[in-house]
């Protein structure tokens, strides 16, 4: 054409923006034009026709670089000036409208299916005509054979719109080009989205693994994740039945005491009981013995508290004392029970302070009656023997019950806690050692105890049930034997006694008392004390091979 237009269809060379290591031609418009990278750069230097007359004039487009030596299309290989070719990539047929797209994620690699993909190599400069759409959905004009293309300058300032690529496979509105990685920058690998999640779940499931392991086995050793509470049962009213062995301590305690004696040569430990409102207590002759004349005695109540007691009476015969404390108020008197109307197997509760263990309870039952035991014996003379018709019990007593009650179900008084049988320990009498219960256990008869508690009370002695004669004591014989000769030369049978006028004679063996068989002098001694005086016996005795009976009323004698 006349005006230098392209007479057919023309297209454009479209090319991404260089960095600052692409050479530009800066025209005097200050609009940078761009290297044209196609074969034959050098006929696109020349403006063509009338298109040209609307702009400035420009210097003529040199190229970038000279030719290439090997002719190697079209200029060789991209170097370091050369930007990087855009992507090739499918496009819509031409005149198909470009919807917009939203921009890819930033770097030089796109996410397909959550694969990384790395850029294409670069491209030579050069492209077809028609690889790229005409921008904004125009309709690209035929291109005429032999003709050149045409570069289009820009204002200054401004980034063209041809600079922009379009991409099918980004979102609608992105950009048709986007800058690359700086040169020399180190393209950095970016994650797939599926490795990630991969990644994520792995790790909470490891951490949640975890955490349940731990849960369970603390879960498993103790019991559950709040602290251990064992269950309980409730307080209850503290009630008892009065015969249960609690019931019987809650109501004999109070009267129990605890005695603490101490003299000049020796000291002890013992139990008592209360008598009566006025101060009286009842104990074994042998756990005041220690205080002698001037010694000390202190009374310990089950409350805790003290007071000092002074003898008022005792008698080694019986193994019986009394002591009174005077000053203290509130008093419970212990009841006195009936020891006549105890039968073996009975259930007893003895209280005492065995080895000074206050308030001990312990518990059994009457294991026989009418035990004759012989206690003390220490001064050799056996002033300080003692004859008792005991109860038996296997309630545990210890060395530090003596004194103590022991107790029938409705807490009454029916014997004195007074000696055990030990065990042999072989250790012979002066190691000082002391053997514990081996459920052997004597009690006086409280029916002794009261009478001779009393006459302590009323006049300071005892008295004791005679029959007036002298007991051979090496008689080994069945039976006890009147001796043939008194102590200090006196008779054996005491002239006006109770045995003479019964008709007894020197050498007369007695076998039985009150139906009740005698085996030895003791026992006769200890039958004839569990009585009163002035209480009619009925005896057998045997004479020059002939048995006999015979009555008497029993005499009287001061105690010790």
């Amino acid at each position: 054409m006349d005006d230098g237009k392209p007479t057919g269809p023309q297209a454009k060379w479209w090319s991404r923006p260089t960095t600052a290591r692409s050479a530009r031609t800066e025209p005097e418009g200050g609009a940078a034009v761009e290297d044209p990278s196609a074969a034959g750069a050098a006929d696109t230097a020349a403006s063509t026709g009338a298109a040209e007359s609307q702009h400035r004039p420009q210097p003529p487009a040199q190229p970038l670089h000279e030719p290439d030596a090997y002719s190697t299309p079209p200029y060789g290989g991209p170097g370091p000036w050369a930007p990087a070719p855009p992507v090739q990539r499918p496009t819509p047929a031409h005149g198909t409208p470009v919807p917009q797209q939203a921009p890819p994620p930033s770097g030089p690699y796109g996410a397909v299916d959550g694969a990384a993909i790395p850029a294409p190599a670069p491209a030579p400069c050069a492209a077809p005509a028609d690889a790229f759409p005409p921008p904004h959905g125009q309709q690209a004009p035929p291109a005429r054979p032999g003709t050149p293309p045409e570069v289009h300058e820009q204002p200054a300032g401004q980034q063209p719109a041809q600079w922009l690529q379009y991409d099918p496979w980004g979102a609608p509105g992105q950009p048709l080009t986007r800058p690359g990685p700086p040169p020399g920058a180190e393209p950095v690998r970016r994650r797939s989205r599926k490795g990630a999640a991969f990644a994520g779940v792995l790790l909470l499931t490891l951490v949640a693994s975890g955490i349940g392991g731990g849960i369970g086995a603390y879960v498993e050793r103790n019991g559950g994740l709040t602290a251990v509470e064992l269950p309980q049962a409730g307080r209850d009213t503290g009630g008892r039945a009065p015969d249960s062995v609690a019931g019987i301590a809650a109501s004999a305690l109070p009267s129990v005491v605890t005695l603490h004696v101490s003299g000049t040569a020796e000291s002890g430990t013992g139990t008592g009981f209360v008598l009566d409102d006025r101060g009286h207590i009842l104990t074994n002759n042998h756990v005041v013995a220690p205080a002698g004349p001037g010694g000390d005695i202190t009374v310990t109540f089950s409350s805790g508290e003290t007071a000092t007691a002074e003898l008022v009476g005792k008698d080694s015969g019986y193994d019986l004392a009394v002591v009174k404390v005077t000053g203290v108020s509130g008093l419970k008197p212990l009841p006195l029970g009936n020891s006549d109307n105890v039968r073996v197997g009975d259930p007893v509760v003895a209280i005492g302070a065995p080895f000074d263990l206050s308030n001990t309870v312990t518990s059994g039952i009457i294991s026989a009656k009418q035990r004759p035991i012989t206690a003390g014996g220490e001064k050799g003379d056996g002033t300080d023997v003692s004859y008792v018709d005991a109860l038996q019990t296997d309630a545990p007593i210890n060395p530090g019950n003596s004194g103590g009650p022991l107790v029938d179900t409705r807490a009454h008084v029916i014997g004195i806690n007074s000696a055990i049988r030990a065990a042999d320990s072989g250790a012979g009498p002066e190691s000082g050692g002391q053997s514990g219960s081996i459920g052997l256990g004597f009690a006086i008869p409280i029916n002794q105890g009261k009478r001779v508690a009393e006459e302590l009370i009323n006049t300071g002695r005892a008295t004791h049930p005679v029959i007036g004669v002298s007991l051979d004591m090496k008689y080994n014989g069945d039976g006890a034997r009147v001796g043939t000769e008194g102590a200090d030369g006196r008779p054996a049978v005491t002239v006006d006694g109770p045995a003479d006028k019964a008709g007894i004679k020197p050498g007369d063996v007695i076998t039985e008392v009150q139906d009740q068989r005698v085996h030895s002098g003791e026992e006769l001694i200890v039958k004839i004390r569990a009585h009163r005086p002035g209480d009619r016996l009925a005896l057998r005795l045997t004479r020059g091979g002939e048995e006999r009976s015979v009555t008497l009323t029993l005499g009287s004698a001061s105690g010790t």
